[in-house]
């Protein structure tokens, strides 16, 4: 039976942690994700959980930690944000190419410079492709669900990847909402032991983990980490359903809203899905075709899903709340203008940058984008496809 709380994204993660126990955590603070091993650490304290708790002198280190404890055969978890995740730059790399289903609660925050500690996407977008399945929560409750569901995907044969759990820093991590938590039992039994067929421990069968991939071998294994993160589609699939069965909340890909008969929609991921729901609510009372697509998961990227949402749209916005600084767009954009490619008749595409370094989305900025795209839907005139919203004009 669901329990009824008020909690923040990061008390609803740390409690999710609390509820599957994991074997170790490494632990290092960074603005805006400090309170998840902060309050896990109450829980230890406690002795609520069994967890062996590893305060280290780095986030460098604390994925270290976390890939030692792995390897060796026990489940790791550990979170971040920002900077901290830039500075485990080169292992978030060798967890992945090492196949270890590591958990990594990312509160998403503006990369530096200049100095910022408020929510856009440039620190997990940065590692988009270390090998990571990257998971978005528009608000608390799919915060703490999306972390419930992360251990069963990130161990699931054919995948032992590891999995990263975003929500959007200071808007979702620090404001409390109303939320349903699982019980106890429920959650230990939908994550399941965890019984790894190889780990370092395991004297039956001695391996070695990560040692130096010479060129007759090192890329059969980046083909086997590739077919791996192609084969989570269908488990991610798979668990996002059987936690409906157990909670009556369904997780796919992505959520569509109004796009049936949509000829517009903007697409974007994260907490400024509410903004754009309100948004096309407002404009669906005047009468407007206008639809949102909401990107739960960006890792493994479903691209052939969504261009069957879209094929019927005559313009989309796709939302970049980070720069890639190609000239050309955001990643996001990059990838859905790939994936929409081969329609017969595609959607034209405008890639907008917005909300960097914590910078509002207002239902009015929203509703600029859609007659924008109502322009070009008329006239045929796409102009720029790569555009700055939100932004102070000089």
């Amino acid at each position: 039976m669901a329990r009824k709380d008020r909690l923040s994204g990061n008390e609803a993660v740390a409690f999710a942690m609390k509820q599957i126990d994991p074997d170790v955590m490494g632990a290092f603070p960074i603005t805006p994700s400090t309170e998840i091993p902060q309050y896990f650490a109450q829980y230890v304290a406690n002795g609520e959980v069994n967890t062996e708790y590893v305060t280290v002198e780095s986030e460098h280190s604390s994925m270290s930690t976390c890939i030692g404890a792995s390897a060796a055969g026990g489940r790791a978890v550990t979170a971040t944000s920002s900077c901290g995740l830039a500075l485990m730059w080169e292992l978030l790399y060798v967890a992945a190419s090492d196949r270890l289903p590591i958990v990594l609660a990312c509160v998403n925050r503006a990369l530096s410079g200049p100095i910022n500690i408020n929510n856009d996407h440039s620190d997990s977008m940065g590692a988009r492709d270390s090998g990571w399945i990257q998971i978005y929560a528009e608000n608390n409750q799919e915060a703490y669900d999306n972390f419930v569901q992360a251990y069963p995907i990130a161990e699931a044969a054919g995948v032992r990847l590891p999995v990263m759990i975003c929500q959007d820093g200071f808007i979702t991590s620090h404001a409390v909402e109303n939320i349903e938590l699982c019980e106890d039992a429920e959650v230990k039994d939908f994550v399941g032991e965890y019984n790894p067929e190889h780990y370092l421990l395991k004297h039956e069968n001695p391996l070695a983990v990560g040692p130096y991939g010479v060129s007759p071998y090192y890329m059969e294994a980046k083909v086997a980490q590739a077919h791996a993160m192609m084969n989570a589609k269908q488990v991610i699939l798979d668990v996002g359903r059987r936690f409906g069965e157990m909670t009556g909340r369904s997780y796919g890909f992505f959520e569509s809203y109004q796009l049936d008969d949509a000829e517009l929609a903007i697409l974007l991921i994260g907490s400024s899905a509410g903004t754009a729901r309100a948004c096309v609510d407002e404009l669906r009372a005047q009468g407007k075709k206008v639809g949102m697509l909401k990107l739960r998961v960006f890792r493994p990227f479903p691209a052939e899903e969504i261009a069957e949402a879209l094929k019927g749209c005559k313009a989309v916005a796709v939302m970049d709340k980070t720069e890639s600084f190609s000239g050309n767009g955001g990643p996001l954009g990059a990838e859905v203008r790939g994936a929409l490619y081969d329609l017969p008749t595609p959607p034209r595409v405008i890639n907008y940058v917005y909300g960097l370094g914590g910078r509002d989305f207002r239902v009015e900025d929203c509703a600029q984008v859609f007659d924008e795209l109502a322009e070009v839907a008329v006239n045929g005139v796409t102009g720029s496809t790569y555009r700055h919203i939100g932004q102070r004009e000089e």
